[in-house]
């Protein structure tokens, strides 16, 4: 089962460990689950990550980067979206297009009429905590 996961899922799991971590921690730990993402998203992690205003001290950096080096199948996505809500979001449901991704976990609202545009399910940290991760 493919996974995209939007960037503040990733950075809420390095700030505030809770359901984030878990559910990141629950798909890099079950063979079952691929999380896929294009080299341009895994950039935005590393940049948002990187921003001063959180001070994550280099080490950690450094470890989240190597797991998204480790444990992320890249994709080359070439498709293009059109999402006037957020246009630099576009590169996500690009992604999840090209993968054929099963979900998107997200917490962004804007992402709500993504279904539109997609068959990937969109979902909540925590709803997809309790739909999949408490059940498997």
């Amino acid at each position: 089962m493919k996974i995209v996961i939007d960037t503040n899922v990733v950075v809420s799991a390095v700030l505030r460990d809770r359901n984030p971590e878990t559910v990141i921690l629950f798909i890099v730990g079950n063979p079952e689950f691929e999380w896929v993402a294009s080299r341009e998203i895994v950039e935005e992690y590393i940049g948002v990550l990187g921003r001063e205003r959180f001070a994550i001290p280099k080490e950690i950096l450094d470890k989240w980067s190597d797991i998204f080096n480790e444990v992320i199948t890249f994709l080359d996505v070439t498709s293009t979206v059109h999402f006037p809500r957020d246009q630099k979001d576009a590169r996500f449901i690009a992604c999840a297009l090209s993968a054929g991704a099963s979900y998107f976990i997200t917490g962004d609202k804007d992402f709500e009429e993504a279904y539109k545009l997609m068959n990937t399910t969109v979902i909540s940290v925590s709803y997809f905590k309790r739909l999949i991760c408490d059940h498997w």
